[in-house]
């Protein structure tokens, strides 16, 4: 996930983290936290346990979450535009999700929360689009690490 996020940082907003996320849950379920914690706690760790890290903590436990609710038994057919739109919305909510950190720590009123919301817009409109094209890709991931688990059970 980490690394994805150093591969992607030519293309503000456009990342693979929420693909990683969406595709480790459905594998791995509560277990998908470990990837998702040690992604934040990299990103800490080499940029700097700012406030701007602090919603870390919980901005991809929220996807985490959606994810979790989502029914395990979906119909195949379906699961790919599921899948790409929870991630797309993860995008999209991404300021909304980060603003009450940044009202709290910075003290800003209930208005100016939602100024600095719609300030950040046209980034949660990037960040959004393109977490729904990327997330052509979790499905792919899903079957990788599926047949990667069977595999290494048989070994």
């Amino acid at each position: 996930m980490y690394a994805s996020k150093i591969i992607m940082e030519f293309a503000p907003n456009i990342h693979l983290i929420g693909v990683f996320t969406v595709a480790f849950t459905v594998v791995y379920r509560q277990k998908a936290l470990y990837p998702i914690y040690v992604y934040v706690f990299l990103t800490g760790l080499f940029y700097g346990f700012a406030s701007w890290w602090l919603p870390y903590l919980y901005i991809w436990t929220a996807l985490w979450g959606a994810v979790m609710l989502l029914p395990q038994n979906m119909p195949k057919k379906i699961r790919p535009f599921v899948y790409m739109t929870v991630c797309a919305a993860h995008g999209f909510l991404y300021g909304t999700l980060y603003a009450p950190a940044q009202a709290l720590l910075f003290g800003l009123s209930f208005q100016k929360m939602l100024a600095w919301i719609v300030a950040g817009l046209p980034y949660d409109c990037i960040h959004g689009v393109s977490n729904f094209f990327c997330a052509v890709l979790i499905v792919p991931i899903i079957q990788t690490l599926e047949l990667a688990r069977r595999n290494a059970g048989k070994g």
